[in-house]
């Protein structure tokens, strides 16, 4: 079965450019830690300050060995230490979802 994590992020709106440099990064690093990037997306009309990150992995046991690749990529940990000394994600909320065949 196959699980797709939605990730909801709400940002600081001034610091968009910020995340979707951030974002762009992942477009790489995720294919190249086993993950199936389907796209980050950014606000562009109304509300400013929430974007969007999906990525499917073929069961959760795939999502948690590749947690513990991209922690230790150096591509993916520099990338996670720019999210935190820029501080552009205020908060950010995953949900694991499955598709209805």
């Amino acid at each position: 079965m196959t699980v797709t994590v939605f990730i909801r992020y709400q940002l600081d709106p001034f610091k968009q450019n910020q995340f979707e440099a951030y974002a762009r990064r992942w477009l790489t690093i995720i294919p190249a830690c086993g993950g199936n990037c389907l796209g980050y997306w950014m606000p562009h009309e109304g509300t400013n300050n929430v974007a969007f990150g999906l990525i499917s992995f073929e069961s959760l046991a795939a999502y948690e060995a590749y947690r513990a690749r991209i922690k230790a990529d150096g591509e993916g940990a520099a990338n996670f230490e720019f999210a935190a000394q820029n501080r552009f994600i205020l908060a950010e909320e995953r949900t694991f979802l499955r598709q209805v065949e």
